[in-house]
C-alpha cells in the first residue's frame, strides 16, 4: 500500500522509488536544502507570505507552518495539511 495512516490521522503518502515515469516527491530535507529556488512556489500558494518572511524562511517545516498559521489565522494542524500538501505537490528535478 502507498500509504499509512499513523496515529494523527494524517494520511501520508510514501515517496515514489526511481521507477521509470514515476514522479519524485521532495521530503522536508530536500524542501529545506532548495528553499531559495522554491520559495516563488510558496508564495504563489501563500500570498499573504511577505518577502520578508519568505527570506527570512529557511524551508523548515515548524517554521513555515507558524508563518502560514500567523499569517491566515488558522489552527496549527490546518496549516501543517496546508504545507504537507504543497512539499508533496513539489516533484523533485
Amino acid at each position: 500500500m502507498d500509504s499509512e495512516m499513523p496515529l494523527d490521522g494524517v494520511c501520508r503518502r510514501k515517496p515514489a522509488g526511481s521507477r521509470k515515469g514515476t514522479p519524485t516527491y521532495m521530503n522536508w530535507d530536500q524542501v529545506e536544502g532548495k528553499w531559495k529556488q522554491i520559495t516563488g512556489s510558496a508564495r504563489e500558494r501563500w500570498g499573504k507570505l511577505t518577502d520578508d518572511d519568505v527570506q527570512t524562511l529557511t524551508g523548515q517545516r515548524d517554521h513555515l507552518v507558524g508563518k502560514i498559521q500567523e499569517r491566515y489565522g488558522i489552527a496549527r494542524e490546518e496549516a501543517e495539511k496546508q504545507a504537507d500538501a504543497w512539499s508533496l505537490a513539489l516533484k523533485q528535478d
